[in-house]
């Protein structure tokens, strides 16, 4: 499933989606861990960091980490998001 152009307002640069979730994220609320299926890596307007989002089946993003470039980001893929491989697709 293809991304919005933009995540939590900024530019989606890189994404990547599995059917199969590429892991889970501990919910706030004590419920069943949420699953991973959207994963992307991201750019907010005026900076030069790059965020990598974890994203539910929605692109609602559940959990970021900040990187100093796209291939920092692909790189230091956490474990926990390891379940599937990343197939990245960039943004034109």
């Amino acid at each position: 499933m293809t991304p919005p152009t933009h995540i939590d307002g900024a530019r989606v640069l890189a994404w990547a989606w599995s059917d199969v979730p590429f892991g889970h994220v501990a919910a706030d609320t004590g419920e069943a861990a949420i699953a991973i299926h959207g994963l992307a890596l991201c750019r907010y307007a005026g900076e030069s960091r790059v965020y990598r989002f974890s994203c539910d089946a929605h692109w609602t993003c559940q959990q970021d980490a900040i990187h100093d470039s796209l291939l920092e980001a692909r790189k230091q893929l956490p474990g926990q998001y390891r379940a599937v491989p990343a197939s990245w697709h960039t943004v034109a």
